[in-house]
């Protein structure tokens, strides 16, 4: 069996592009984070004040070197989270929002299943080795689209240096700020590898590139990012308005547009669905016979 995979994803829709081994189930480290924080955000305000437990103090691996007693907000957690990968933060939050680890990986799991993410299962909140806890690249590209749009989260991921009176911490995703690199998560352990996801803004492509066990991933990320660059063009396809569908007049609330190679362009087809009494109306959108968006449109 293969032990490596990449994946790369459009940033607005989650529409696979192109990888390999990109279905397949592998332990990702800390990318496990990107989840995790945004489980934390949706659940909890981010000045609520985290007593640090003498469990959380004990975490292995990557950590910021919590000390039992003490107390930081949930923000500052975060960004120790996904700046410093810090384990003891991870454990600290979920036993924080979750009442206990157990309680809180349960909230990550029905979070994955709900949106259908089912290579995904955790069994921690920081990505610590264990047989069960896996996912895949496509899944994880799909994590890392949804955590985007939020607010919050999408300010902690894209910061180079966070500092406050307390603390001075530098993003371990040495790619930021350059060459289009937006926002990321780093990950490592012996079991998973190298792992890393990255989320680029070039010009008007918005894309997300995840590589699970890969080595040399710096230079693999800048390579498939060039690749996107290469061989694909964001397309619009329809702008916010009222448009006549044959019989039909829609109103689209806003953009919709898609990352497409040229051949793709060609091979476009658009469907309308509405259903029987009204009360719902769609439109999709195929590259060939592959539904590739689809978009809740309003009946006029």
């Amino acid at each position: 069996m293969a032990s490596h995979a990449y994946a790369v994803v459009d940033g607005e829709n989650g529409r696979f592009l192109f990888g390999q081994n990109e279905a397949l189930q592998l332990p990702i480290a800390s990318l496990t984070k990107v989840w995790t924080a945004l489980v934390v955000i949706e659940n909890s305000e981010l000045d609520e004040i985290v007593h640090i437990s003498k469990e959380a103090s004990l975490a292995e691996g990557s950590l910021l070197y919590l000390k039992e007693g003490e107390q930081w907000t949930v923000e500052q957690l975060l960004y120790g989270l996904m700046l410093r990968s810090g384990n003891d933060a991870a454990w600290a939050l979920a036993e924080h929002v979750g009442g206990s680890v157990e309680g809180f990986v349960q909230l990550m799991n029905d979070k994955a299943a709900l949106f259908d993410l089912k290579a995904t299962h955790f069994v921690n909140p920081s990505g610590l080795p264990h047989e069960e806890h896996l996912s895949s690249a496509y899944d994880m590209g799909k994590m890392m689209m949804l955590a985007m749009r939020n607010e919050t989260f999408r300010k902690i991921a894209s910061t180079v240096v966070y500092a406050d009176e307390t603390v001075h911490w530098s993003n371990k995703h040495k790619l930021l700020g350059s060459n289009g690199a937006f926002a990321g998560k780093t990950g490592y352990t012996k079991a998973a590898g190298r792992t890393l996801v990255t989320d680029f803004l070039l010009d008007n492509k918005h894309f997300i590139v995840v590589t699970l066990n890969v080595s040399n991933d710096w230079e693999v990320h800048r390579h498939l990012a060039a690749e996107v660059e290469r061989q694909y063009e964001w397309v619009q396809l329809l702008k916010p308005r009222i448009y006549r569908m044959g019989l039909e007049r829609v109103r689209v609330e806003s953009e919709v547009g898609l990352l497409l190679r040229p051949d793709e362009v060609e091979q476009l087809r658009y469907f309308l669905q509405i259903w029987p009494d009204r009360s719902r109306s769609t439109f999709h959108v195929y590259v060939g016979e592959e539904r590739v968006l689809s978009r809740a449109v309003q009946l006029q």
